[in-house]
């Protein structure tokens, strides 16, 4: 018996087929995930130099308690499969964010990050912000120059909590990480 969303469905890196409409556990494979997400530029690719949304998951994951880890780390993987919509946008496509919560669900529950996912939403929240501001701070050109705009949200000074530059990692180096983490953050 065929489905309506049957047609509604990508290819992805390990030969998978995909349906965003109706996303079920096994079509999610972390290696996608892993390869898609480090070949996703943050920013929409309006930063100074490349910089995966492999490479930010990692560092959001690291500003958490490690029981929250890994749910930190998948905090953004629908986008593997949706691609990186900038806040901004997204915030006027709601659409896009239905579709989007309803893939990260089926994802967090198939890798067990589904009870952290949601009961730390607000702490996951405030280290993808802060890393937003570091990202700002380190990879954006004239970010000062930049008025606060709908869909940043109230972002932490890039001040706190870290001094460190970020250095981005290259796409090999940020998929290999990924996958590293995803294995160690139980």
């Amino acid at each position: 018996m065929s489905n309506e969303y049957d047609e509604h469905w990508i290819a992805t890196y390990t030969g998978l087929k995909f349906h965003y409409l109706n996303p079920q556990p096994e079509e999610i494979c972390i290696e996608d995930i892993a390869h898609a997400l480090a070949l996703t530029c943050r920013f929409g690719g309006h930063c100074k130099t490349f910089y995966s949304v492999a490479d930010h998951s990692i560092h959001v994951g690291e500003l958490l308690q490690y029981r929250w880890r890994r749910a930190g780390l998948l905090h953004d993987a629908h986008e593997a499969y949706l691609h990186d919509i900038l806040r901004p946008i997204k915030a006027d496509i709601p659409v896009y964010g239905q579709i989007a919560n309803r893939v990260q669900e089926v994802i967090d529950r198939k890798f067990g990050t589904y009870a952290a996912a949601t009961e730390y939403r607000s702490a996951i929240k405030e280290a993808d912000n802060i890393m937003l501001a570091m990202e700002a701070r380190d990879l954006m050109a004239n970010t000062t120059r930049i008025p606060a705009f709908k869909g940043w949200g109230a972002v932490p000074s890039p001040q706190s909590p870290l001094q460190r530059q970020i250095s981005p990692l290259t796409m090999e180096d940020a998929e290999l990480a990924f996958l590293f983490y995803f294995r160690e953050w139980q």
